[in-house]
């Protein structure tokens, strides 16, 4: 009843549910290919061309896709061209830390409207869902839109998160998330389709959809900052675990350092006490300088020559090559990708983090690299993700008989 293109999605020959299933594919190749053609459409899917002229006008009067024009520079008719229609849908994404909340509301293609970062209000639970509740009114706002407009939102937060009891197992960075029903209060002013992602899972994503993971099969994105986390790709697809808590490598030992506040370290987990932004703190007014507020501080010193912040980095980038070593003889990955406050400074860290890993590991060590997306990573895999679950939420609409805006 279903056969499987080789050029693509999968499309169904016969039944009542051909329909919806060769929607969908053509909804696809549209957004992988367009401006594109019907006779296109055909050659990418392998349907014939009255099973796509059927699935286009579907599309087309649904709102998905719009005519553009058409093609010129050849002989005969011109044929007709498509592509996808960016503002049937929209998507909103958080990515919520400890000092900040980023935010980007982008529409179907993927282009961002409205970029913000705003100051997190942290000290309470209660204080923080509400802020991302308000954010998710005045976002859409900002670009001329309502809150109905947004076809899904999702919020990247650092732990792991439960859904059958509305809380994080492991967030020890943010007050009251672990507490069961954390996000109850969203439910209802979020809309009916939001998620809630593993942040470092989505900086990975992002990597992967805009970054150096772009045609890399198996990678991994260590995020060295507040906390400490990984993000696994293996054959393209991101790996989360049965529990959802595959790279929390922040509980990785350490070896040969102090056993420190070991209550911190059970909480936050022994790598992320040591190599983390508090840790890095920590260790250097442990040498002396007492008055450094930040880890930035700390590497901002470093390239100015300062001896105790240069031995701070060289140990960073110790823990940082041991973490590397581990995940390598575990996953071994084609690339390894640093992000998160402490890992974008590649400028100090790369050198000796890589000397370090040879005389750690036996086998050829993997690329190392400094993600090229900085600060942004975590809201741009949330754009990344969150346009896959919109795109399923209009053609499930779409199938369903439903009205989509647009």
């Amino acid at each position: 009843m279903t056969v499987a293109s080789a050029h693509g999605p999968e499309v169904a020959s016969s039944t009542a549910v051909v329909r919806v299933m060769n929607e969908r594919a053509v909804y696809e190749h549209t957004r992988l290919l367009g401006p594109v053609s019907v006779s296109q459409l055909v050659t990418a899917s392998g349907l014939s061309k009255a099973t796509v002229g059927l699935a286009v006008a579907g599309l087309e009067r649904a709102g998905l896709i719009r005519q553009l024009g058409h093609r010129r520079g050849q002989a005969g008719r011109a044929p007709r061209l498509y592509e996808i229609n960016p503002a049937a849908g929209w998507v909103l994404a958080f990515d919520i830390g400890r000092s900040w909340i980023r935010v980007a509301l982008a529409d179907l293609a993927g282009e961002i409207a409205v970029r913000q970062d705003i100051k997190a209000r942290t000290r309470t639970a209660p204080a923080l869902m509400g802020q991302i509740a308000d954010l998710a009114q005045a976002i859409p706002r900002a670009a001329g839109l309502g809150h109905g407009d947004v076809t899904h939102t999702i919020l990247g937060v650092p732990g792991v998160y439960q859904p059958d009891q509305g809380r994080f197992r492991v967030a020890p960075n943010l007050p009251g998330l672990e507490r069961p029903g954390a996000f109850d209060s969203l439910r209802d002013r979020l809309g009916p389709s939001f998620s809630i992602e593993n942040d470092v899972n989505l900086a990975t994503l992002g990597e992967q959809t805009y970054g150096l993971g772009q045609q890399v099969r198996s990678f991994v994105f260590l995020s060295f900052g507040t906390g400490v986390g990984m993000g696994i790709v293996i054959d393209g697809r991101l790996y989360r675990g049965p529990n959802g808590a595959a790279g929390e490598i922040a509980y990785l030992p350490v070896p040969d350092t102090a056993p420190g506040d070991s209550a911190a370290a059970r909480r936050h987990g022994r790598l992320e006490t040591v190599a983390g932004a508090r840790g890095i703190l920590t260790r250097t007014r442990e040498l002396g300088a007492v008055t450094t507020r930040s880890a930035e501080e700390v590497f901002r010193a470093a390239r100015r020559g300062d001896p105790v912040a240069g031995q701070v980095v060289a140990e960073e980038a110790e823990h940082m090559a041991g973490a590397v070593a581990a995940v390598s003889a575990i996953l071994d990955p084609d690339l390894v990708v640093l992000g998160g406050g402490i890992g974008a400074n590649g400028d100090l860290l790369l050198a000796p983090l890589r000397h370090s890993l040879g005389g750690i590991l036996r086998l050829p060590p993997p690329r190392v690299a400094t993600s090229a997306l900085g600060r942004d990573g975590v809201v741009l895999g949330g754009v990344a993700e969150g346009l896959a679950r919109a795109r399923e939420v209009l053609l499930g609409a779409r199938s369903a008989g439903v009205a989509v805006r647009g």
